[in-house]
């Protein structure tokens, strides 16, 4: 299911959007994008950036960002044991590979159930905007939980259009730290990509 086939808002009214942002960076040109046809909700839930001090910094610039932006943002419990649990065996795996798989289902199962709970008409996530993201990936699990959930994906290629350049003009425009890996231990590790 992608946008607009199903739970289309009333009309003159904005479909509520649920937003995955992984970061402040990230979120930026992607709300920019958004602002005139969503009602948009963003949501860090990324249990997958260790150590916990770089998961703070990425949830302050989140928070920063939202503010800026005046958008609200869901702060979902930091779960890194689990994610490394339903992670394990695949540590060796090279960034982009199954690995990350894994973590993208993980987050975006979990988005969607919330999206669901808080009655919103679509979600989506911010992840495509990275040139080391592979948003075919991303966009086939979308749909498949958006099958299971009755929740619109919006599937969209945030990079595309010059996405990732309006992200790095607006994070510099407005002083966001940006981040030198993924967010996982093993993307960190340079021996692992």
């Amino acid at each position: 299911m992608t946008v607009g086939d199903h739970g289309e808002a009333e009309e003159g009214v904005k479909p509520r959007l649920l937003l995955h942002t992984c970061c402040g960076p990230c979120a930026t040109a992607v709300l920019e994008r958004l602002a005139e046809t969503y009602d948009t909700t963003c949501i860090f839930y990324n249990p997958n950036i260790h150590p916990e001090s770089e998961y703070a910094l990425r949830l302050d610039q989140a928070r920063t960002l939202a503010r800026r932006m005046s958008v609200q943002l869901i702060d979902v419990e930091y779960d890194a044991a689990e994610w490394f649990t339903e992670t394990s065996g695949f540590e060796g795996e090279p960034e982009g590979g199954k690995r990350c798989e894994v973590c993208f289902r993980k987050r975006l199962k979990r988005v969607a159930r919330i999206a669901k709970d808080m009655g919103c008409q679509v979600f989506g996530t911010t992840l495509t905007i990275s040139p080391h993201k592979d948003a075919a990936l991303i966009d086939r699990i979308g749909q498949e939980i958006s099958r299971r959930t009755g929740i619109a994906f919006m599937s969209r290629d945030w990079k595309k259009g010059d996405g990732f350049k309006r992200s790095l003009e607006l994070s510099k425009e407005y002083g966001l730290h940006r981040q030198n890996y993924c967010g996982c231990e093993y993307s960190r590790n340079p021996d692992s990509s």
